[in-house]
């Protein structure tokens, strides 16, 4: 009698793992990714997690489509750093929040840290609690980068280099897009990786003129970008350090090639983008661009598609702007920023000291 109960019992699992198997998962496999650090995440269809991990130069696609959804609609979690550092059994200045990615299929959200120890942790956000996410046992797959910023790469101000081999990323078209830095000559860097990942991985150099320095840059990576129409074109739209704000036509990032952005705004020195979305309101667009040391700013797409200019000239006035008309909202110390539905979702760092992660309003935009 067992043996008759077991063949139905085969054929159920092999539909359920029929029906889990996609052509974007098909190169999964079960096991430990060795994900050694976690400096940047998104979202892909189907539930996939890209872990973007500077310390190993590798791209890793976890499969986080088994997770319930939960009910983010009154989200706001106080002491953000304090509940986290108590699951650790820590402090909160030994622990870092590195990221904060959305899945936009459930509303999903997920928190990266990482701990003085050198361990990556992943958190997922569960109403007023997180629930810890192991990365030790996962559906993965992953790339390793190639020609990525060696471990031994310092700037002029003796600080390592290879934090930023993997700087942002986002997925689009079938393709995951990644901006950090190379072991090449021109070391700013975008790359346009197939998925699912393989053996190819090509990459284009970039310059920019960076009005508050008074010249052409291409060693500084894109902090933060948005994959998104300009004037009916597909553009990348980036934010880097100090802090231009760039616009570079999809088509003419090519691999092997060198391409120079045309630089639309200067947004002040001493400052850097930690994070970039496009939301709509009313039909229309906005960029919200989240600071280090500014306030949450807002660009509409009418005011950047509007100006045709470049700038050329230096930007001599300390922290002084130039360019694309843009206005400071009134939240300060925004640290993460993403879309949640038709809204956004933010750490915020509140003036009682409070960390918090909480819904935006869109009654700003």
């Amino acid at each position: 009698m067992k043996k008759l109960f077991l063949l139905p019992t085969l054929l159920l699992s092999a539909v359920v793992l029929f029906a889990n198997t996609t052509p974007l998962k098909k190169d999964f496999i079960t096991g430990n990714p060795e994900v050694t650090s976690i400096n940047a995440m998104t979202f892909g269809p189907e539930g996939i997690l890209f872990l973007g991990d500077s310390k190993s130069a590798q791209l890793v696609a976890i499969d986080v489509s088994a997770h319930p959804e939960a009910d983010n609609s009154k989200l706001r979690i106080n002491n953000l750093d304090k509940l986290i550092a108590d699951m650790l059994g820590t402090a909160t200045d030994q622990i870092q929040i590195t990221d904060l990615a959305v899945n936009p299929e459930n509303q999903n959200i997920y928190l990266s840290v990482h701990h003085s120890s050198g361990n990556p942790l992943l958190f997922r956000v569960n109403g007023d609690k997180l629930s810890p996410v192991s990365l030790e046992t996962v559906s993965y797959s992953k790339s390793l980068l190639t020609e990525a910023v060696s471990e031994e790469a310092k700037d002029r101000r003796g600080r390592k280099l290879r934090r930023w081999a993997v700087a942002d990323m986002k997925y689009g078209n079938g393709k995951l897009m990644v901006s950090g830095l190379s072991n090449q000559e021109f070391a700013s860097t975008f790359r346009t990786i197939s998925f699912p990942f393989s053996d190819k991985q090509d990459f284009g150099s970039l310059e920019i003129y960076h009005a508050a320095h008074a010249k052409f840059e291409t060693h500084a990576p894109i902090k933060s970008f948005v994959a998104s129409e300009v004037n009916g074109v597909p553009h990348l739209i980036a934010g880097y350090t100090c802090t231009p704000l760039v616009l570079f036509p999809m088509d003419k990032i090519k691999p092997g090639t060198h391409y120079k952005g045309r630089t639309v705004a200067e947004l002040g020195a001493g400052n850097t983008p930690v994070d970039m979305i496009e939301v709509q309101k009313d039909g229309s667009r906005y960029l919200l661009i989240a600071n280090s040391n500014r306030p949450l700013m807002k660009v509409t797409f009418d005011h950047l598609e509007a100006f045709s200019g470049s700038l050329t000239e230096p930007v001599t006035e300390k922290a002084g702007v130039a360019g694309v008309h843009y206005v400071n909202l009134p939240m300060v110390n925004v640290q993460q920023l993403d879309k949640i539905g038709d809204g956004f979702v933010l750490i915020q760092r509140e003036s009682n000291g409070n960390l918090a992660l909480k819904l935006g309003s869109n009654w700003w935009l």
